[in-house]
């Protein structure tokens, strides 16, 4: 009896387990789920009005950074926007998207409800990422749709599911109604701030946690309702790269790591920047040229409302990465003061790096000073992907250091991220964050 992609998928991640994960895999993992839990503290922070105004009932799922517990569902949601509040979260450029904000905080949500021992919810983490990851291959979003809330939900589905040891049939019947829960976000409310955006991961890690139970009761079935929704609808949808090279190629290990607070497009931009930064006299530029592909490119807004819309604005990076060595969290803040160089950038589409992505990312930066000097940089790739200085724990932890302005805080969140696959009690483990 032949299978289809979507059986092979789920037959593996049904029988994922972690004493079988590759070391590396395995080291990958607790350098993820550092970045994760980190960056979801740190995005906490300033929420508190939110947290008070969702008013979260009290539960067994622990909402971090804020000293609550609550249901799962609550800290799926919640935990899932602070996590890609601050565009700092790990993403996959293979995969067009953020894997782990898609099915992570679920997952975590669901295991400390349950209180699950640390190899199963490693396992389900683990599936969560891949599952996600080759949806996102699989998928090609028409243009002007954003990534967040679409193909996602398939992986908190399929991790969810594993934590409660679903069969396979079972597993492919919660990832086919988690791809039948996309949600249709224009890539505009990025550009124009709209915190909507944050919002559908929230949704798709709390549509994957309903699948998985939807599957867990019997009410689920697998109709191949992806190439519908995913497919037609939102682009178009090729399911082969979903078994391919399951057990061999893994996914977790091709993701980045961000270490400036923007979108993802903008880092090479940024690194270029931040390279020739020491020859350029600031109070001389005259105009700043970058070129870069077609997605980073078309990030050319100088009227940014908010952070979310400067986050997503190259001529705000160039600018704080010129005056400041830095692309911080807090950076919107000062906007007024990086507006007349926002002014003076200038974006175009440079074919050759057009052609090289997803494989590359890169953008070259020409800085033109008034005396007539030219300064110019050109990156690949940006720091902390796989492709270019990929960042290992070490590297993460220092990050995660600065971001939280405590390295004891840092060290304790990477010895979670470190102990949490080998545990009894992951609710414990995650009471102990910082």
């Amino acid at each position: 009896m032949s299978t289809s992609p979507v059986d092979d998928l789920a037959a593996w991640a049904a029988g994922l387990r972690t004493v079988d994960l590759p070391g590396g895999v395995t080291d990958r993992l607790e350098t993820v789920l550092a970045s994760v839990l980190g960056v979801t503290l740190v995005g906490s922070a300033g929420r508190s009005a939110l947290v008070e105004a969702w008013d979260p009932p009290p539960g067994p799922s622990v909402l971090i950074g804020t000293g609550r517990s609550t249901t799962p569902d609550a800290a799926a949601w919640l935990n899932a926007t602070a996590l890609v509040s601050l565009e700092l979260d790990e993403g996959n450029r293979f995969a067009g998207g953020h894997p782990a904000a898609h099915g992570w905080p679920a997952v975590l949500a669901l295991a400390g409800a349950r209180d699950a021992d640390g190899p199963t919810t490693a396992a389900a983490l683990v599936v969560a990422y891949e599952v996600a990851a080759r949806f996102g291959r699989a998928t090609r979003l028409r243009p002007g749709t954003h990534p967040h809330g679409t193909w996602g939900a398939t992986g908190a589905a399929a991790g969810c599911a594993r934590l409660l040891g679903l069969s396979a049939d079972a597993m492919a019947a919660a990832i086919d109604t988690a791809a039948g829960m996309a949600i249709a976000g224009p890539f505009v409310a990025a550009l124009d701030g709209n915190p909507v955006r944050d919002e559908w991961v929230g949704a798709a890690n709390q549509s994957g946690l309903a699948a998985a139970r939807l599957a867990a009761a019997g009410a689920a079935r697998d109709t191949g309702i992806a190439r519908h929704s995913l497919g037609g609808l939102l682009g178009t949808f090729d399911p082969g790269p979903l078994n391919e090279g399951l057990g061999e190629r893994w996914d977790l290990e091709l993701g980045y790591f961000k270490r400036h607070a923007s979108c993802a497009y903008t880092h090479p931009t940024a690194d270029a920047v931040l390279d020739l930064r020491p020859r350029v006299p600031l109070e001389d530029v005259e105009r700043v040229d970058v070129e870069t592909y077609t997605a980073a490119a078309a990030l050319d807004r100088v009227d940014c409302p908010t952070r979310l819309a400067a986050m997503f604005s190259v001529p705000f990076v160039v600018a704080t990465a010129l005056r400041e060595g830095a692309v911080r969290p807090d950076a919107f803040a000062r906007i007024d003061a990086a507006r007349p160089l926002m002014a003076r950038v200038h974006l175009t589409v440079a074919p050759d790096l057009d052609a090289a992505v997803p494989e590359h990312r890169g953008a070259r930066v020409r800085v033109t000073l008034r005396s007539g000097d030219v300064v110019t940089a050109a990156v690949a790739d940006p720091i902390g992907d796989t492709a270019r200085g990929p960042f290992g724990a070490a590297d993460v932890e220092a990050l995660l250091a600065d971001l939280l302005g405590s390295a004891a805080d840092a060290e304790r969140v990477c010895a979670v991220a470190r102990e949490l696959p080998w545990l009894g009690s992951v609710r414990r483990a995650l009471r102990e964050l910082p």
